[in-house]
């Protein structure tokens, strides 16, 4: 058995698909040194899958590359679920117990299963997170061990229309495998924010290229989730209206302006684009999208004091100007998120603030799997029964070793008969060909024989 797992997991945004495998030593290591980018345009939309080919296309190039630069196969696969229908809804259940048993996880357990079963109108329960606890109306984090004739649980129900995650079953429906949905916002905030950010309260914004997801989190629960349909490529887009460019080149300039969020930015022209004139339509879309953040703040039913700090991560994120512009709009500490410490990267070209999303996926999935478990399967080459690979006789062209196969369409060559090979040492005397008789022995083994018959009279007694 291998000395390693691997595991593998895939992040499907608006822009592009990114898929990355990781390794997990024996004593516990995980690290990435090989992942792969797709770029997308206008088959995923807002996060949800529209063209659904095109999407397949894409994964299917990744996981060939990845298996290419692994000498293996990819069986199964972690798929990170976002996207603008996404979000949170509170809810609460009540349950009557046995004061005289204590309660177990296994009761909490199918307690929280049975409040995901309620069907909602126009909606798919994807996850459900509970927020608090009260045993015969006292408050506990932990209910666990605990004996009380009632129970009453603060739920956050996390759904979704269902074509997310249909079009996601959809697009993997082919020889790799899901292993399992992860809801990437929830991932995400389980591997980079800090215990003491989620009891102090704190809210993760996640800017991506068409979606903003915003989840609030106080006590150690999240309180709210929510995705915006706001993202990056909103301000990239009106630049290209407004200045009638291509929308590749409205990128370049927005990522080229020095400080476009500063009232004096630089007066230079950028691929014949005036940077004063897309700084404008830059700050008034970034504007926009942190007016919405912060609107969510009163969405969840908490003040702007109950919070202690803003962390921001995603490729929108990275807008020169956009975290200092945050902090001045809604008045809270922000910082930058980083990818989880469980991990090291190895390949230092791939250690981008755009792919926290899917470090964070495989930091999660590697706790997941079992010890004795991998996503990937290996080749192995070698001439034992347990290494050895059948060769593939129909895909074979100019093989050296195929002198018996014309060129691998299906027709024997006709120029010699097969003749048959030497028995082993160890195979059955009774399926050993029996050898040839002779009619009779040749002069030479004649007189070898009056040789041998001289050689051994016996000598006379006198």
């Amino acid at each position: 058995m291998s000395k390693s797992q691997y595991i593998a997991a895939l992040e499907i945004g608006s822009s592009k698909i990114v898929g990355a495998i990781a390794e997990k030593t024996n004593a516990g290591y995980v690290q990435i040194n090989h992942l792969e980018v797709e770029k997308l345009t206008n088959s995923v939309r807002h996060g949800c899958v529209q063209n659904v080919e095109n999407t397949k296309g894409c994964i299917n190039s990744i996981i060939r590359k990845l298996e290419n630069r692994i000498d293996g196969n990819i069986d199964e696969v972690f798929v990170g679920l976002s996207g603008r229908s996404l979000h949170s809804k509170p809810t609460e259940v009540n349950h009557t117990l046995d004061a005289t048993v204590p309660i177990t996880d296994e009761v909490l357990d199918r307690i929280i299963n049975e409040a995901g079963r309620d069907p909602i109108k126009n909606y798919e329960t994807i996850k459900v997170v509970p927020r608090t606890y009260y045993v015969d109306k006292n408050e506990t984090k932990s209910p666990s061990g605990q004996f009380g004739s009632n129970i009453n649980i603060k739920l956050n129900l996390i759904v979704a229309k269902p074509n997310l995650k249909l079009n996601l079953d959809r697009v993997m429906s082919g020889s790799t495998r899901v292993r399992e949905y992860l809801v990437t916002p929830l991932v995400v905030a389980d591997e980079i924010l800090e215990p003491s950010e989620k009891s102090l309260g704190c809210m993760l914004v996640d800017m991506g290229a068409e979606t903003t997801t915003v989840s609030i989190y106080k006590d150690g629960s999240l309180v709210y989730l929510t995705t915006l349909p706001l993202g990056g490529r909103n301000i990239t887009r009106d630049i290209t209206v407004g200045l009638n460019v291509l929308e590749d080149t409205a990128e370049r300039v927005k990522k080229n302006i020095s400080n476009p969020l500063d009232k004096n930015v630089d007066h230079i022209s950028i691929e014949g684009v005036n940077s004063t004139d897309a700084a404008n339509y830059i700050a008034a879309r970034t504007g926009e999208i942190i007016a919405n953040i912060k609107q969510q703040i009163s969405y969840a039913g908490v003040k702007i004091v109950d919070l202690h700090n803003i962390v921001l991560i995603g490729g929108g994120a990275q807008l020169q100007g956009m975290a200092r512009r945050i902090e001045d709009e809604i008045k809270l500490k922000v910082r930058l998120g980083s990818y989880p410490k469980s991990l090291n990267i190895l390949d230092h070209n791939i250690n981008r603030a755009e792919y926290v999303q899917l470090f964070s996926l495989l930091s999660s999935a590697a706790q997941k799997m079992p010890y004795n478990q991998s996503c990937v399967r290996l080749n192995t080459y070698g001439n034992s029964d347990d290494d050895y690979v059948a060769p593939d006789y129909g895909s074979r062209g100019n093989d050296d070793n195929a002198d018996d196969y014309n060129g691998g369409y299906g027709r024997f060559r006709e120029e010699e008969p097969v003749r048959p090979s030497k028995p082993s040492r160890s195979e059955p005397s009774e399926l050993r060909p029996e050898p040839k008789r002779r009619k009779g022995m040749s002069w030479l083994e004649k007189a070898r024989k009056k040789m041998e018959n001289l050689m051994n009279e016996p000598e006379d007694e006198e």
